[in-house]
């Protein structure tokens, strides 16, 4: 088994997350994504992220449907911020046996991920799908991470990605990245603007019966 974990804040999720999971899906022949919205983030101030429950309906209305993409509370049960670490520990203990892991997170994020809870750890966990906007140029991972750790890595002509001591790859992958941001539809919603094709219409339905992303 093959699985995808695609986490973020999702507040809200969006047509531009559900098509770099579907390329995603299709690029590395997985048999599952599974998004993960993160329940307290570490980078991010708690009071300003929506409750976890609207966001997990949310997702659950987006994907509905489609029984390859599936949704996980696993950071809402713990108490404690989220951090993508202990996710990847808890999947593979639970589900080690024939699965292959697949982290999937856009440039920036990996570009910021030495500032990770056990990075270094968590990039030897399991593999890496870091998705790239067009234009992108891979100077390799001496750019991105520090020397010493990144030349545990070689590239892999075979796989196109960088192979590193546990096996594991991280590859760098462009996708259709549309322009669409969850702040900019926050943005919208307040200011009373549409947001139809920007979001699935059961998301948008959903957030207009709840009053979501409104002035208080």
């Amino acid at each position: 088994m093959k699985w995808g974990l695609f986490g973020g804040t999702f507040d809200p999720i969006h047509i531009g997350h559900l098509r770099c999971a579907e390329e995603v899906l299709e690029i590395f022949d997985l048999n599952r994504i599974i998004f993960i919205p993160a329940s307290r983030p570490p980078h991010k101030i708690e009071a300003d992220i929506t409750s976890f429950y609207h966001r997990e309906q949310m997702i659950m209305s987006a994907i509905e449907g489609n029984p390859i993409f599936s949704f996980s509370d696993v950071e809402n049960r713990r108490e404690n911020k989220s951090y993508s670490v202990e996710t990847v520990d808890y999947i593979l203990k639970k589900y080690m046996e024939n699965l292959e892991l697949y982290f999937v997170l856009g440039q920036d994020a990996f570009h910021a991920i030495h500032t990770w809870k056990d990075w270094q750890r968590l990039l030897l966990l399991c593999n890496f799908v870091v998705m790239t906007r067009p234009g992108y140029v891979d100077r390799g991972l001496g750019s991105i991470l520090p020397g010493d750790f990144a030349a545990r890595f070689t590239f892999d002509d075979g796989v196109k990605g960088f192979r590193g001591p546990t096996d594991h790859v991280i590859y760098f992958r462009g996708v259709t990245f549309l322009d669409i941001s969850s702040s900019d539809i926050r943005r919208r919603v307040k200011e009373g603007k549409s947001i139809k094709y920007l979001v699935p219409d059961p998301v948008r339905y959903y957030i207009h019966k709840n009053s979501l992303y409104k002035e208080s």
